[in-house]
């Protein structure tokens, strides 16, 4: 039986230290056939060297510099697979990680998107922080990770919601959930630790818990993007669009080596998800 392409997209800007661990995490799934596109934004360092070592293996794609949204829309532009995936060049994902999100897909047909759980890990240089700060919510070992790099994707959903907005220097994959949420996008959670994610004095996770005023922004423009989006074309001020309804959000849960609870589907509260 014909399976279907997962296309795996690596944004990356001068992330020559970590990528090789990063693409091998890629390789070392056990789920084929796979597609890898390397979308380099603007590199000054040695990324293109390290993908070069891949030969065929790997697609490598190069633009200038344009931020990390702009990154993943390159990428997202070369895809050829039915499903896409996303992993920053400095983490890493379990080898079973796109086998068991692809067992829920063929589960359940009308799964357009699956999550998994992610585990923090620190470079010996910042362990003492993570430590000191391992009560926060987002810096805990294990996380329930609604995040690109957790994330499988049906391509379709993808071709309906779109890209991500360049203009997000930070928060632009919580812009594009929501955005997915309002298409009516149907996801589930796994309780399985699949995704690893590095942090280091140089990735964006870093920077943006490091600076209140980054977070605050983001916070702000995320805010004021739904909002537009709700307002009908034209009208500075009007009626926010009608949420849709719960049922059209539902997330599942499914145990490690079984089916889903019995029930099948669960409702989603009435507020957001994210």
């Amino acid at each position: 039986m014909n399976r279907p392409l997962i296309s795996c997209i690596v944004p990356v800007f001068n992330g020559e230290r970590y990528l090789g661990e990063t693409l091998d995490s890629i390789l070392a799934q056990t789920y084929r056939p796979l597609e890898i596109i390397v979308a380099d934004d603007g590199s000054t360092d040695g990324t293109a060297a390290v993908v070069a070592t891949y030969d065929d293996q790997v697609r490598y794609l190069w633009q200038t510099n344009a931020g990390p949204a702009a990154a993943r829309n390159l990428g997202l532009r070369a895809v050829q697979g039915e499903f896409v995936a996303f992993l920053d060049a400095d983490d890493l994902w379990h080898q079973e990680k796109l086998a068991r999100q692809m067992a829920r897909f063929e589960a359940r047909a009308e799964l357009d998107m699956c999550f998994t759980k992610a585990q923090n890990f620190w470079i010996p240089e910042l362990r003492e922080f993570g430590a000191r700060h391992r009560d926060h919510p987002g810096l805990q070992e294990t996380v329930c990770a609604r995040s690109l790099c957790t994330l499988l994707v049906r391509g379709s959903l993808v071709d309906r919601v779109g890209g991500f907005n360049p203009e997000f220097s930070a928060g632009e994959d919580t812009d594009w959930f929501l955005r997915a949420f309002e298409h009516g996008a149907v996801m589930e959670s796994l309780p399985d630790v699949l995704m690893y994610r590095r942090w280091h004095r140089g990735n964006l996770s870093w920077r943006a818990f490091a600076s209140d005023t980054q977070l605050r922004d983001a916070r702000l423009q995320l805010v004021k993007a739904r909002l537009d989006r709700r307002r009908p074309a034209g009208m500075m001020a009007a009626r926010p669009r009608e949420r849709p309804a719960p049922e059209m959000w539902r997330e599942d849960h499914a145990m490690p080596d079984g089916p889903s609870p019995a029930g099948g589907h669960r409702a989603a509260p009435a507020e957001d998800p994210l």
